[in-house]
């Protein structure tokens, strides 16, 4: 079930709002320019189902999600349970950043905790399967994915090189909740 939580950015240990209610996740998170949707799940997702399949079976979404927001690229991350590289990959999004671009992801299956640092506050979002979420460009977040991390998502881009961070070098990730 995805989750809100919202801390002031020096009370970590203190949430201010904790909901699972996707009208006021979507209300809250609207007011900071943040788009949250649950998709109809379309189709049984099965583990030996490639990115063809998947980018098929939400090809309706995908595309008006293309038009919204004109991103160029699409394509699906997969992580499978007990990756041998879980601990590096889950450390290599697990520090507060930003992007030139919006970062857009939806959730196949799985889950992960998207955390956004903006107007002294931390968003937490528990995104799990059926959820997208479009983080603002040039906002200060972090990604947990978790210690033992099984998801898949679909990501949207604007430029070709995918994925590119610019660290805020602030430590303050490592002083909230994690998702584990």
């Amino acid at each position: 079930m995805s989750h809100l939580t919202i801390f002031l950015d020096q009370q970590p240990n203190e949430a201010k709002l904790s909901t699972s209610d996707v009208t006021l996740i979507q209300q809250q998170l609207q007011a900071i320019g943040v788009r949250f949707e649950q998709w109809q799940v379309s189709t049984n997702i099965l583990n030996d189902m490639n990115e063809t399949d998947i980018k098929l079976a939400y090809q309706q979404d995908i595309a008006r999600i293309q038009a919204d927001g004109g991103y160029l690229t699409v394509d699906v991350i997969s992580l499978a349970k007990d990756n041998p590289n879980a601990a590096q990959l889950r450390e290599k999004f697990l520090f507060e950043h930003t992007h030139n671009e919006d970062e857009v992801r939806f959730f196949v299956k799985g889950q992960g905790l998207f955390c956004l640092h903006l107007e002294e506050k931390v968003y937490q979002i528990l995104c799990q399967q059926g959820d997208l979420i479009c983080v603002p460009a040039n906002t200060a977040h972090w990604f947990d994915m978790g210690s033992n991390p099984e998801f898949t998502a679909i990501r949207f881009f604007n430029n070709e090189a995918g994925w590119v961070a610019q660290s805020t070098e602030s430590d303050i990730a490592k002083h909230f909740p994690t998702l584990e």
